[in-house]
């Protein structure tokens, strides 16, 4: 009989500059805290770490505060491009969807390409997958989102990116955000699996792809999982998700590592975040940014890191 372990899981809603007021906060706070309390429920019933991935991703993509699914925002032509990916640290398996429109769940179909032998699909091959497996047409565009791009169009797209958070009230309009949702889980049998997906940064040339569907940006192995958010780009160029699991793989400690790994991408002048788990239980999130979305339950209580704002690139516990 296989011997349990403590389930361990950490999700983020991306990565910005300047959360404000109350009632903002505290809004961002209830979202992440009742996903980790429903996907936290199903670890303890025996559901694997892949399958609680998936679902705390689907329930992050269906919420439209978080730039992923519902709430995505638009790219400079005014269509919503999604891309998403799963590993899942037992098997060694990555397989993801990189710009694919009118779905609800892009999490769905990297979940369904674990199985397949083509398991990063494209845009035309999203798609026609979308179309095989009958999931019905979506429109995940919304009233705010429509907005922000109407005013970035008017001022010739200027800004860099939009907002994290898809509420006006909860950032200051003249900073910038960063988008993403992501998921990672230690399961009862002492496996790892790693989600993210992502609606891009806003306002990106058509064509462009994210970290969120590649290694860069969301990895796992047997001995850790990591998923990033933050300025794609940036996330790319650090290879930050994969480095950061290697690290632990060759010997280093989760904390050493996600110090290390931050440390250059700071150096690097980098602008993003990562949330990690590792084999022996151990909970780890950083950040380049100000801000860092990320919500985790250590196995006997829920936690945050919506008021993290000190000196220190990570965080442990």
């Amino acid at each position: 009989m296989e011997s349990q372990v403590q389930p361990k899981l950490i999700i983020h809603g991306g990565a910005g500059s300047s959360l404000h007021g109350k009632g903002g906060l505290e809004a961002v706070r209830r979202s992440l805290h009742t996903v980790v309390e429903e996907v936290y429920s199903l670890l303890l019933s025996g559901s694997t770490a892949s399958e609680v991935v998936v679902h705390g991703c689907q329930m992050l993509e269906d919420n439209p505060r978080f730039n992923a699914g519902t709430g995505s925002v638009l790219q400079s032509d005014g269509q919503i491009r999604m891309s998403a990916s799963l590993m899942d640290g037992a098997s060694g398996r990555f397989s993801g969807v990189i710009n694919i429109s009118r779905v609800k769940n892009p999490i769905d179909l990297a979940q369904f390409l674990q199985s397949s032998p083509d398991r990063v699909l494209s845009d035309f091959g999203s798609a026609e997958l979308a179309r095989e497996m009958q999931i019905p047409s979506y429109n995940a565009l919304t009233d705010l989102r429509l907005q922000e791009w109407i005013q970035e169009r008017q001022d010739n797209f200027k800004s860099t990116m939009a907002n994290v958070v898809a509420e006006p009230e909860l950032l200051e309009t003249s900073n910038a955000g960063r988008g993403t949702i992501g998921v990672v889980a230690l399961d009862t049998y002492g496996k790892l699996a790693a989600g993210t997906s992502t609606g891009g940064k806003g306002f990106e040339r058509i064509g462009r792809v994210s970290d969120s569907a590649m290694p860069a940006g969301n990895y796992a192995t047997s001995n850790a999982g990591v998923s990033c958010t933050g300025i794609g780009e940036d996330i790319i160029d650090e290879c930050l998700a994969a480095r950061i699991v290697v690290r632990v793989t060759d010997g280093m400690s989760l904390k050493h590592a996600m110090q290390r790994s931050l440390t250059e991408a700071h150096q690097n002048k980098r602008d993003l975040g990562a949330i990690a788990l590792d084999a022996s239980g151990a909970i780890a999130w950083g950040k380049t940014s100000e801000i860092l979305l990320a919500a985790y339950h250590n196995g006997e209580k829920i936690g945050d890191t919506l008021e993290w704002n000190d000196s220190e690139l990570i965080g442990y516990c």
